[in-house]
């Protein structure tokens, strides 16, 4: 799982040359809005699916995106019973983030999963496979004018990974920012989750930020 800068929207010249009519504005005005992509990857099957918000993509924003998914597609995986999610370390779903944590706690109760949420460290994001498919997007509509909303959401539809079209969803509510959880609901929290360390590593001893286990599911 992972998101992608913000993109404005709008009649922006991008550096690039197309062959539509569209033509570019000659001052770099105010977007109509801005975007932001957030992308789950599955490396195994080359599925990508692709949520996109004109809001903020906050920590509730993240587990809807992921909820809907679950929703979507848990037929196909009536045999998993855990789900390992990896991300990038970022500030809306830090393993610290209060509301991060209780949302993927309630996720994970209500869908009865054990959730394994494995964090890459600071600058080894490269290294998450879904930072390939954002190669792919950008280069897809590298130098197009993006002046709708469904000019971005088309090409990103368009776009392929390895043969494969992204279901691509635009997600229409609004997210507030801030949100956070008191020091004791936090602490609440902490109960019903495992925090990796690892006694025997003296340079790594405590990898509690980069590995947290739910377990609320089947073994």
């Amino acid at each position: 799982m992972d998101g992608k800068a913000r993109v404005k929207i709008g009649s922006f010249d991008r550096g690039g040359k197309s062959r539509d009519e569209t033509t570019a504005s000659d001052h770099d005005y105010n977007p109509k809005t801005t975007v932001t992509p957030y992308g789950i990857f599955l490396p195994e099957l080359d599925e990508l699916f692709l949520y996109f918000t004109e809001s903020k993509a906050t920590s509730d924003f993240i587990v809807d995106v992921l909820e809907d998914f679950w929703l979507g597609k848990k037929h196909r995986f009536s045999q998993v019973h855990t789900l390992v999610l990896n991300q990038d370390n970022g500030p809306q779903n830090s393993s610290r983030r209060t509301q991060f944590m209780k949302r993927i706690v309630e996720f994970a109760h209500k869908h009865q999963l054990n959730i394994r949420l494995a964090y890459y460290p600071p600058y080894h994001s490269k290294y998450n496979p879904i930072e390939r498919t954002w190669g792919v997007l950008e280069n897809h509509w590298n130098g197009s004018i993006l002046d709708e909303i469904e000019t971005a959401l088309n090409f990103a539809s368009n776009m392929k990974w390895n043969g494969n079209n992204p279901v691509v969803k635009l997600v229409h509510k609004a997210y507030e920012n801030g949100v956070k959880l008191t020091k004791k609901a936090m602490n609440q929290i902490e109960k019903q989750i495992e925090r990796l360390t690892n006694s025997n590593h003296e340079l790594f001893p405590d990898l509690g930020n980069w590995f947290i286990d739910i377990c609320c599911g089947k073994t």
